[in-house]
């Protein structure tokens, strides 16, 4: 098979900026076998290829294995930091994790709740999901800006859209209760179709939550499906994996990352990515939420 030639970072993040990464990694199938495009120790290098050449100042992980995240931590550079846990509560289960750069962000606090009526219960579900599913969030400072910022990352249900519409309403309500102090950053795999979906409209038609993508000053790569199933992206494809930000955060720049190692893919999903930039006090800088 053929090396893969080296190719550039699709973003770079500057001293003001946020390189923000949403990468589902795909858990790591039992069932799957040597040669098959599920296999984990084969979807490792081009994993770490992406990561190594991207370096995200954020990144939201879903699908995560606590296994699989001993893989990315070791992946990042030393100063990267995780928040998370399984969504089977300690260490057991699928993680929404999020990992960042701690020179650039000083954690202050962080939380994770269930996406049920009890969302404190661990391993709860009662709107009908085929699984368990969580919300991790942290509270930050940027020591670029000195500015507070909310980052929060999740994964929706495959099956149940009365469930994703609750849970996109619980993420909502996590969000108005830190407005307007913080700027907010939501990543994820919601499962949903951007622009159509009955999530993606309550996000929207908030006004709280606008769509990276479509706020994006620049889009670096065309508007490509994001979940490919280990197949090249196709352009106006399904895109079910986001960044979504308020209105006081500036984006950039946005793409979906379609580089592959040797021909092989890390996962089924591919990386979501934006700069976004989140002005001083004061500045009066803002997007409209709504498309432009």
């Amino acid at each position: 098979m053929p090396r893969t030639p080296p190719v550039p970072p699709l973003i770079r993040a500057g001293r003001s900026s946020l390189h923000v990464m949403t990468f589902n990694i795909r858990y790591d199938r039992p069932a799957s076998r040597p040669g098959d495009v599920d296999y984990w120790p084969d979807r490792i290098p081009p994993l770490q290829d992406v990561l190594r050449r991207e370096v995200p100042t954020v990144l939201g992980v879903q699908e995560a294995l606590h296994h699989q995240l001993v893989v990315v931590e070791a992946t990042l550079p030393p100063r990267y930091r995780m928040i998370g846990a399984g969504r089977d509560g300690g260490s057991r289960g699928e993680y929404s994790a999020i990992f960042y750069d701690a020179r650039r962000l000083q954690l202050i606090e962080w939380d994770q709740f269930w996406l049920s009526d009890t969302p404190k219960l661990i391993g709860s579900s009662t709107w009908g999901n085929g699984v368990t599913r969580i919300v991790t969030w942290g509270r930050f400072r940027d020591t670029s800006t000195d500015r507070e910022i909310l980052l929060v990352n999740t994964h929706f249900d495959h099956e149940s859209d009365i469930a994703r519409i609750r849970s996109a309403a619980a993420v909502l309500d996590l969000v108005r209760f830190f407005r307007p102090r913080l700027p907010t950053v939501v990543m994820g795999d919601f499962n949903s179709d951007a622009g159509t979906s009955s999530a993606y409209r309550s996000f929207l038609d908030s006004g709280v939550l606008g769509d990276a993508w479509v706020l994006a000053d620049e889009h670096l790569t065309p508007d490509f499906g994001t979940f490919p199933r280990y197949g090249r992206p196709v352009d106006g494809g399904r895109r079910i994996d986001w960044i979504l930000t308020t209105p006081d955060v500036l984006v950039r720049q946005a793409g979906v990352n379609t580089a592959t190692l040797d021909g092989r893919w890390a996962s089924d999903h591919a990386p979501v990515q934006a700069l976004v930039e989140i002005p001083r006090r004061g500045s009066g800088a803002a997007y409209p939420v709504t498309p432009r």
